[in-house]
C-alpha cells in the first residue's frame, strides 16, 4: 500500500532529474512506509521525462504552464495519504522527507519547509529575494492571516491529501504555495514548519521565479484572500 507521495513539478530539468528521484526514493525508504515518485512535467522539451521514467518515477504530464499547475496535477494523481513537494532543480534536501513524514504523524496538517532555519548555501537564493522579498512577502502573510509560518514561499513541504482534496486549490503560478498556507488556515487546518536546506543549484541556470511578476501575484493572493475573510467575518457578526 502507498503511503507517501512524492511530487516534483518539472520543466526542463534533464542535469538533476535524476539524483532528486533518487533522493526522493532514499528518503521514503528511510521512513516506515511505502512510496512512490510523481514527476509532473510541465512541457519539457529535453530529457526530462524519459530520464526521470527510466529513474523509476510515474510521469504525469499537464498542458497548463505554470508551477503550481504542475503540482496541482502531480497531486492529483498522487495515491499517498501523505504528499511531499520538491523542485526538480536539486537546491532542495529529499532526505528530509523523514522530518516531513513526523510531523504529518503528529496531527499536523501542512508542514513547510523553513530555509532561514535551516540554511541557504551562498549562492542559492539571490539576495534580494534573501533580503527583502521573502521575509517582507512572509510577513505580510503572517501579518493578515496570524499564521506564525516564517518561510512561505518554500518549495519543499507536506500535506495530507485528505486535507489538499479540501483546499480546492487553483494557483496555477508560484502564488500556488501562499494559496495553499492561506487557505489551509481560513479552514483551519494545522501548519507547521521543519528547517531544511536550501542548496545552491549544481549548474548555472536560468530560475523559473520571476520576483517581481511573482511578488506582485503573491501579494494579489494575500490582499484578495484577506478581503473575503472579512466579508466573511462581517456575515458572520
Amino acid at each position: 500500500m502507498i503511503k507517501i507521495s512524492v511530487v516534483i513539478p518539472c520543466l526542463n530539468e534533464e542535469k538533476t532529474i535524476r539524483k532528486c528521484i533518487e533522493e526522493a526514493f532514499q528518503g521514503i525508504e528511510e521512513t516506515t512506509y511505502n512510496g512512490e515518485v510523481i514527476v509532473s512535467d510541465n512541457g519539457s522539451d529535453d530529457s526530462s521525462v524519459i530520464i526521470a521514467k527510466k529513474s523509476g518515477a510515474r510521469v504525469v504530464e499537464t498542458n497548463i504552464k505554470g508551477y503550481g499547475s504542475a503540482i496541482i496535477n502531480g497531486i492529483n494523481n498522487a495515491n499517498g495519504e501523505f504528499v511531499i513537494v520538491g523542485d526538480a532543480d536539486l537546491t532542495y534536501n529529499f532526505l528530509d522527507i523523514p522530518n516531513f513524514i513526523k510531523k504529518l504523524e503528529k496531527n499536523n496538517d501542512i508542514v513547510i519547509g523553513n530555509r532561514f532555519m535551516g540554511g541557504i548555501e551562498k549562492g542559492a537564493m539571490p539576495f534580494l529575494n534573501k533580503h527583502i522579498g521573502n521575509p517582507f512577502l512572509s510577513l505580510i502573510a503572517r501579518l493578515f492571516f496570524k499564521i506564525n509560518i516564517g518561510d512561505f514561499h518554500c518549495g519543499l513541504r507536506g500535506i495530507k491529501k485528505s486535507v489538499y482534496d479540501n483546499l480546492n486549490l487553483k494557483s496555477l503560478g508560484m502564488e500556488f504555495a501562499t494559496e495553499m498556507i492561506v487557505k489551509a488556515s481560513l479552514l483551519g487546518y494545522k501548519i507547521s514548519e521543519v528547517p531544511t536546506i536550501l542548496r545552491k543549484p549544481p549548474y548555472d541556470r536560468t530560475p523559473h521565479l520571476k520576483p517581481f511578476r511573482d511578488g506582485f501575484r503573491h501579494l494579489y493572493l494575500i490582499f484578495s484572500h484577506s478581503l473575503v475573510n472579512e466579508k466573511n467575518l462581517l456575515t458572520k457578526s
